[in-house]
């Protein structure tokens, strides 16, 4: 009920979203028919449905407040030529009816859209810097990551969406969160298996939380992950499986609250270090090529990270394998030669992109649909989605056949809202 109440088809009112309907919108909008209508109508109408597009979110007397009717602008100006010229040449002949000579004209430039600026002190917002840096996929969803304290500025944590950013300010937002917003939805199938899952490991932390041990020692759940591993044992062919299981084993212990108790600080702590030595094993992200045969550096990497792995999982690579003895006669908990190299191609595999049904969204991660329409950075915003923060740079200015502010009005609309404010103020 909300997208239709949000995106209507018969009434269309343009909205900061990437939604479908949004897009369709967006695609049949054409100018409004001024003709029949006074200019208080025009007026009215054009700051209606702009209004409707900037800050939807905003309360109309607080946006009246934050409303200026000076506009920035900057001109472009050839330093070389002021550094050659005093501007004598502009008055040469003025008044004679006389023409200058065409190489002497000077420069033409296109119009400034002054106008599309009317709604510029709305970017300043934190949610709406969200939108623009394409960390969520509408300013609604930006509000929400704030609310819920995603959002950090300037390294500490945000939970007001009408925060009016600085030029400097820095904003980081949660990755997993820019990942559920950017990430295309769960089909049925996956779903149907994330509800298996969490169903699964609730069964097992049901089963297993009152059969650990009170008295366990840190170092046996930090070093060994026996005291969490299921009766039966993962076949080594099967690594990235082990590797996700215990990751979700420990899980279950912190969140389950029969077992969790039970755990002392340390234990909590050491349960912890283990979650993110698997996080990082399954989903580093990587800057080199995904074949570790044809990288040497990305191969030395995978190398230190097996090692890592065996070391903690209690696991002995296994020792140089003659031609005469057999892999079989290899004890239980060694690492023969084949299944290091499967566990370094699933390492490989799961680096970048792992496969997870637990996730909210769709694994691997694929961008969602209708989202190149939208996928475009402001100039006064700088952005490393790999970090998944960004810098506001600046105020957005106008200049010559540009206005910085995205708008998907043209500059009669926007004239008729600024000049509806300007009689307001």
């Amino acid at each position: 009920m909300r997208a239709k109440r949000a995106y209507g088809l018969k009434r269309p009112k343009l909205r900061q979203s990437w939604s479908k309907y949004n897009l369709y919108n967006l695609s049949r909008a054409e100018p409004p028919n001024i003709t029949s209508r006074t200019f208080f109508q025009q007026k009215w109408s054009a700051k209606s449905t702009a209004r409707a597009y900037h800050g939807e979110t905003v309360k109309e007397k607080h946006w009246q407040r934050m409303f200026r009717r000076r506009l920035r602008s900057v001109i472009p100006m050839d330093h070389n030529q002021l550094a050659r010229s005093d501007g004598y040449e502009h008055a040469e002949g003025r008044g004679s009816g006389l023409e200058p000579h065409p190489d002497k004209k000077p420069r033409q430039f296109p119009k400034t859209p002054y106008m599309n600026l009317t709604f510029a002190p709305l970017e300043r917002r934190l949610d709406t810097a969200i939108f623009r840096a394409m960390f969520a996929s509408s300013t609604r969803q930006a509000r929400q990551f704030v609310v819920h304290g995603d959002v950090k500025v300037n390294d500490k944590k945000m939970v007001y969406p009408g925060y009016l950013l600085n030029p400097g300010d820095m904003f980081q937002v949660e990755p997993e969160r820019v990942m559920f917003a950017t990430g295309a939805s769960k089909d049925a199938r996956e779903r149907r298996a994330g509800r298996k899952a969490r169903q699964k490991s609730q069964d097992y932390a049901a089963k297993s939380g009152d059969a650990l041990p009170a008295d366990t020692e840190p170092a046996q759940v930090a070093g060994d992950p026996s005291p969490i591993s299921t009766a039966e044992e993962p076949s080594p062919d099967n690594n990235k499986e082990t590797l996700q299981s215990l990751l979700s084993q420990a899980k279950n212990l912190l969140i389950t609250p029969s077992s969790a108790s039970n755990l002392s600080g340390k234990r909590k702590q050491d349960l912890r270090a283990f979650q993110r030595l698997l996080k990082r094993t399954l989903s580093r992200s990587r800057n080199q090529s995904m074949f570790p045969t044809k990288e040497t550096s990305l191969t030395d990497s995978l190398d230190a990270q097996l090692q890592e792995l065996t070391q903690k999982l209690n696991l002995n690579p296994a020792p140089p394998v003659d031609e005469k003895i057999d892999s079989r006669d290899l004890g239980p908990e060694t690492l023969t030669p084949e299944n290091s190299s499967l566990l370094r191609k699933a390492l490989a595999e799961a680096r970048e992109n792992p496969i997870d049904v637990t996730k909210p969204y769709a694994t691997p991660w694929r961008p969602r649909p209708y989202m190149s329409a939208f996928a475009f950075i402001p100039r006064y915003l700088e952005v490393h989605h790999r970090i998944c923060s960004a810098v506001y740079l600046r105020h957005p200015v106008a200049r010559p056949g540009l206005g910085e502010v995205p708008t998907p009005f043209g500059h009669d609309v926007n004239a008729l809202s600024f000049n509806w404010y300007l009689r307001r103020r």
